[in-house]
């Protein structure tokens, strides 16, 4: 795709690189130095990563081009006549990108739907489960890209769409790099109040004590234990080895999850102890599978007009790109994952058939110390 298309190649001991032949090369050169601009290649992302090693990429972070949304500048993927055939392309790319993925790799997703005669494709979740069925991917959770507020919507017989999906694949189900520590929200800090350790939400253990003292489902046994085991969570949060915890007494919480002990070990513990913990960890929680996160705006965009925002990437680059680690993008568009890797002082690879996008995402990506 790139054979009548010459590039001038910056050299790597400089700022972002474009590169449109010897890609395999530079990939070594790019690898072994020190460098942290990103590495941007012109050409078609099958052709290009069969260039490269199997086992080198740590992570790869994408959101490619939607099926009969947009006609973006070079064609490409997205332009099908037949939605199958689209998922089609994407795989081959995506079976490029399990051979390059380090075991230990993890590969996220962003991927929209598409309707075709009123009817809503269901293309996340047939792409997913194409994946898994057909490449053995693993697919380890399915977040939700909350974008708040959508643009306008003239449909008027169906709700508004203001929501995609975050896709995170492995490559084996056991073994892969997870930093969860690294996406932690800052967890609120305990007190002691009038001599009362008191938790970050606010629990003493006096609701607890009292549950415990007035009921009539625990035996006097049970609720000696129940007392030393809340003697004892109250000095961990004291010593800062938990952020808060929730204590579960028989007969006066009710069982999460389940109420069969054959189904849930909360409830087998329950009924055998009369009393559990659920306990928050002294880090911060970690973030759920639903993202609140603002689409970039594109209003000032000339070049690109679906570009996904910088913060759509913290989360899978902080959990499951090591410090040195290489991340990927094969749909770089305008350079937004690169943007994000480089934030995080990592190095990164874009991919693009259109010289233009690359060039932007050039231009951003040296705007970054």
């Amino acid at each position: 795709m790139t054979s009548n298309v010459k590039i001038l190649t910056i050299p790597l001991s400089g700022s972002c690189a474009i590169v449109s032949e010897n890609f395999g090369s530079q990939f070594q050169t790019y690898c072994s130095g020190s460098s942290i601009s990103p590495l941007f290649v012109l050409g078609d992302a099958v052709e290009l990563l069969n260039s490269l090693p199997s086992e080198s990429i740590d992570c790869c972070m994408t959101s490619p081009p939607y099926w009969g949304k947009r006609e973006y500048e070079a064609g490409g993927i997205g332009l099908e006549k037949d939605f199958q055939d689209y998922i089609n392309n994407l795989c081959a790319v995506f079976a490029e990108v399990k051979r390059v993925l380090k075991s230990t790799g993890s590969f996220w997703l962003n991927i929209g739907d598409s309707y075709a005669n009123k009817q809503l494709l269901g293309i996340p979740w047939r792409v997913a489960i194409a994946l898994t069925d057909s490449q053995g991917w693993t697919l380890r959770n399915s977040a939700i890209w909350n974008k708040v507020k959508g643009g306008p919507d003239r449909a008027k017989d169906r709700l508004r769409n203001i929501h995609e999906h975050v896709f995170h694949f492995v490559k084996s189900p056991k073994g892969y790099y997870y930093n969860e520590d690294a996406i932690r929200s800052t967890p609120g800090k305990a007190k002691v109040v009038n001599g009362a350790i008191v938790s970050a939400t606010g629990v003493t253990g006096i609701r607890y004590q009292r549950q415990i003292e007035l009921s009539t489902e625990l035996t006097e046994t049970e609720k000696t234990n129940a007392r030393a085991a809340l003697e004892a969570m109250l000095q961990e949060i004291k010593n800062g080895n938990l952020a808060d915890f929730r204590m579960i007494i028989r007969g006066q919480q009710r069982t999460t999850h389940s109420n069969s002990t054959s189904v849930s070990g909360r409830a087998k513990e329950l009924k055998e102890k009369g009393f559990y913990f659920l306990k928050y960890h002294p880090k911060g929680s970690k973030p759920s599978d639903v993202w609140e996160i603002l689409p970039e705006d594109s209003q000032k965009r000339k070049v690109h007009f679906a570009p996904y925002p910088v913060d759509l990437c913290k989360i899978p680059i902080s959990a499951t790109c090591p410090p040195n680690g290489i991340v990927l993008d094969p749909f770089a568009g305008t350079g937004t994952t690169m943007v994000a890797a480089r934030l995080q002082m990592k190095k990164s690879i874009g991919i693009d058939i259109c010289r233009r996008y690359l060039e932007v995402a050039q231009e951003r990506s040296e705007t970054i110390l």
